[in-house]
């Protein structure tokens, strides 16, 4: 186990036993938040317990968060921090519960913002009064490193995502024993997540020379990791997968994403789907739109010299369908759906992340890309 320091007195356990650093974590009541009851049957929560109950430490699991955390789960929770009155928070499972925890422990400390003005104060930039550990068990959202949570307005059928310093946890724990049990499919989608945000924060023009090495590292091994991991699940391809997606989290969180993401959030928020499964999906299309732009172009030739030439756009379409992610949106929203719902699902996939694209969307041409992932055409490139 190293426990790896980050700016601003952030850190990362890492490696095998890595959760075992819980046991020098010191507080006086701990909420731990967590999704269904995978965490609970692997025994994770019972380490954690063990680890967390010393010194007369107290300890309140808070569970049932869903995939796609809605604004109730949030405020349930906060219900419960403001009654169990933690010092410290511990988000354990996948990307949904961490970024509910997040904003937890947002609303928690600072009372005065909910809901009702997130989007539109002021918010802090740093948290005094309770700490907040990430313990991913999925290999994707990095969510343990970036400071922004996505939560789900199921009246509005839409994605927000919130983005302020003060809900980066302090510590992120990558053991590689928690994302061991994960099943093929959901190994598969999660990668597919993570290989996303580093290839959105590779073409985005903030990206800097760090931030593209890391990418770059990222890409190129989730890549090579992810097919093993899903196909043998081997402590060793997954412990990679999970320290390669935590690294493409530093990405997103240094550069930024794009419209892959920007219709993730439209397509998931409408009909509740799977976070990583859309954006794998979406992926190799956005890639192909992006090329147009020069930099863009170049930065994926770079890349495929890097992998002895193989163009890497056909290598994310093999990837795809080597890990029997599906062709076309058509696959999960029925037509009917997808027709009733076009002029909502195309403006809203222009709003969050698309704002960072490379190349500036409009709703004309959103339209042409969100047709194209969902039936699965090639996306003309001519520019007019």
């Amino acid at each position: 186990m190293k426990l790896i320091q980050l700016q601003g007195g952030k850190g990362i356990a890492v490696g095998e036993g890595a959760l075992e650093h819980l046991k020098d974590v010191r507080c006086k009541k701990c909420v731990l938040v967590t999704g269904g009851s995978s965490m609970e049957k692997t025994g994770v929560l019972d380490k954690i317990r063990q680890y967390m109950k010393k010194d007369g430490s107290g300890v309140y699991i808070h569970s049932g968060i869903a995939p796609n955390p809605t604004k109730e789960q949030v405020d349930a929770g906060v219900e419960v921090m403001r009654r169990e009155l933690p010092d410290l928070i511990i988000a354990v499972g996948g990307g949904s519960a961490i970024d509910a925890a997040k904003l937890m422990a947002l609303f928690y400390e600072f009372p005065e913002i909910s809901f009702e003005n997130v989007g539109t104060a002021t918010l802090p930039t740093k948290r005094e009064k309770v700490g907040f550990i990430a313990v991913p068990s999925t290999s994707g959202t990095g969510s343990e490193v970036t400071a922004a949570a996505i939560y789900t307005d199921a009246q509005k059928k839409i994605k927000i995502p919130v983005r302020t310093p003060a809900i980066r946890p302090d510590l992120a724990i990558l053991d590689p024993a928690l994302p061991i049990t994960m099943p093929k499919n959901l190994a598969a989608e999660t990668g597919m997540d993570a290989l996303t945000h580093a290839f959105e924060a590779y073409v985005n023009h903030n990206m800097d020379d760090f931030t593209e090495v890391i990418c770059r590292g990222s890409i190129q091994s989730l890549i090579q990791w992810l097919p093993e991991s899903c196909e043998t699940a081997s402590v060793e391809a997954r412990g990679k997968v999970h320290y390669y997606q935590c690294m493409a989290g530093m990405s997103l969180a240094n550069a930024g994403l794009g419209m892959v993401h920007g219709i993730a959030h439209s397509f998931g928020g409408m009909y509740d789907l799977a976070h990583g499964l859309v954006n794998g999906i979406i992926l190799p299309y956005a890639m192909q739109y992006n090329s147009r732009d020069s930099k863009v172009k170049e930065k994926f030739e770079r890349l495929s010299a890097y992998a002895g030439g193989k163009d890497i756009i056909q290598q994310i379409v093999e990837l795809k369908e080597r890990l029997n992610i599906p062709k076309s949106l058509q696959h999960v929203v029925s037509e009917a759906d997808y027709k009733r719902d076009f002029n909502p699902l195309v403006e809203y996939s222009l709003k969050t992340t698309t704002a960072f694209n490379p190349i500036k969307m409009e709703f004309d041409e959103m339209k042409k890309v969100v047709n194209a992932v969902y039936y699965g055409t090639a996306i003309d490139l001519e520019l007019e």
